[in-house]
């Protein structure tokens, strides 16, 4: 048995980027994480040690995002890392950044990157 949990859009305004610029504006973020676990046992049991608390991934999120990076990627995967740790019942987690405003010419509603792994 499968089931994800999504956290989808979570605006954060964050400091990442190769540019000095990047650094000091910052701009914002959209995280997006699907995680996927045996979940089954909560919809019998109603409780919360049961399933992955989103609400604690969340924070998670929030605070890899605080810390600087030049690259988004490097973000992601921090951020991956950190939630197969702290939830062993996690097999699959998916990942994906997106820099809404990147300093490049054209109008685009942004520049993402987007990461799957397993964790066994």
């Amino acid at each position: 048995m499968t089931s994800k949990i999504l956290l989808e859009d979570i605006k954060i305004y964050a400091y990442h980027g190769v540019l000095p610029e990047e650094k000091i504006l910052g701009t914002y973020y959209l995280v997006n994480a699907e995680i996927s676990a045996d979940l089954w046992k909560a919809t019998q049991t109603d409780n919360l040690s049961d399933t992955v608390n989103y609400a604690e991934i969340n924070t998670l999120i929030h605070e890899e995002m605080k810390i600087p990076s030049e690259l988004m990627e490097h973000v992601a995967g921090r951020i991956m890392e950190r939630i197969a740790k702290t939830f062993a019942s996690v097999s699959h987690i998916k990942c994906k950044i997106t820099k809404t405003n990147p300093p490049m010419p054209g109008e685009m509603h942004g520049v993402s990157v987007e990461f799957e792994k397993r964790f066994e």
